[in-house]
């Protein structure tokens, strides 16, 4: 499995790298850390048989996306072990999850997972994965005491191997002239 995801300026990275790091330290639970998973929003999940077939239309969209800015909101959970925080879905991150849609789905021998199709999908960044209920309670009662609702700009996107995560190839986003 292949992810294609988006990442931070820097001070929204360590803002979100503190929360993984706080959910670890009260949990226990080292996943994040354990795999280097970087702060991110996943934008698509493809399996391929290998990235080579991913890499062209992945560089393809270099010039075609620029940064955008984002509102983290809140926080959730994929029953039964995953915590997220979630920013609102705005026309930014929309455009950006249907250029980058189109410009994978065209791939033979891929498939896009269900749940980063249109409209099907939930933008999150995990701070917490494998929790366990015990765990999921700890690391509600941190973020209950930490999380407040922050702006954050999407600065890269990213192609990348899973667990343990691994940059295949990253692009700059340009910058909006107005």
């Amino acid at each position: 499995m292949y992810l294609i995801s988006a990442y931070f300026n820097n001070s929204s990275g360590k803002r979100i790298q503190t929360f993984i790091n706080q959910v670890a330290g009260a949990t226990g639970n080292d996943f994040m850390t354990a795999n280097n998973v970087p702060p991110h929003m996943t934008l698509s999940s493809i399996e391929a048989k290998n990235a080579e077939i991913l890499i062209p239309p992945f560089q393809r969209l270099e010039g075609f996306l620029h940064q955008g800015t984002i509102r983290f909101v809140s926080v959730g959970q994929l029953l039964p072990y995953v915590i997220y925080i979630t920013p609102v879905l705005n026309s930014y991150l929309l455009e950006l999850s249907d250029r980058i849609y189109s410009a994978m789905s065209e791939i033979e021998k891929t498939s896009i997972s269900k749940y980063y199709k249109p409209l099907s999908w939930l933008p999150h960044v995990t701070i917490g994965k494998t929790l366990s209920k015990i765990q999921m309670q700890q690391a509600f009662a941190v973020m209950q005491d930490k999380f407040s609702v922050f702006d954050a700009s999407v600065t890269e996107i990213g192609l990348a191997k899973v667990n343990p995560h691994e940059d295949i190839v990253r692009i700059k986003l340009g910058t909006v002239t107005k």
